[in-house]
């Protein structure tokens, strides 16, 4: 699995990014759409699952806190473009969600990534940060039983934005550390 330190893997992939239209569902999205903002890419197994709409909605609820940071959030499965238009039509917590679901169908930037569940072949529920120069900053990986929480990453965030020092629990306006 690619982690802290590496190169966030070059993709091209379609996402679904409305429910207004099929003409306006859909649009293409690569690593370089969102040049000189920061990424926050989070995989989930499957749609029409339990756990993925509860976080898919919590990182829904956050994105302006993200979007105020310079952070472009991208929801991302192994499911098309289709199976997540028809989701978020279907699911009442993901018809206005502000934020692309990007379709893996091929399933190369999962398998790039290392995420790529080899008995589901489903991707695992994963979550990376990526500065603005394609660095993954932050990389975190749950059992698929386990909700992440949107929150703990918006604090790392913050607390990466800061390029300081950073202790246990710190949250954003709190002093950071010095070395002496």
């Amino acid at each position: 699995m690619l982690t802290v330190g590496d190169k966030f893997p070059e993709f091209n992939l379609k996402a679904t990014v409305s429910t207004e239209s099929l003409e306006k569902a859909f649009f293409p999205i690569t690593n370089t759409t969102y040049k000189n903002k920061w990424l926050l890419v989070f995989f989930y197994p499957k749609d029409f699952t339990f756990v993925c709409p509860t976080e898919i909605k919590g990182f829904g609820d956050l994105n302006s806190q993200f979007a105020d940071r310079d952070t472009q959030v991208l929801a991302a499965s192994t499911d098309s473009e289709f199976v997540h238009l028809a989701w978020r039509k279907d699911h009442k917590d993901l018809h206005d969600l502000p934020f692309p679901m990007l379709a893996d169908t091929a399933k190369r930037l999962s398998t790039a990534l290392g995420i790529l569940d080899p008995e589901e072949g489903v991707a695992k529920r994963a979550t990376f940060l990526v500065d603005p120069e394609g660095i993954i900053r932050f990389a975190y990986v749950t059992d698929g039983s386990v909700g992440r929480n949107p929150q703990e990453v918006l604090r790392v965030l913050d607390a990466l934005q800061t390029d300081e020092l950073c202790p246990c629990n710190w949250k954003q306006g709190e002093q950071t550390l010095k070395v002496a």
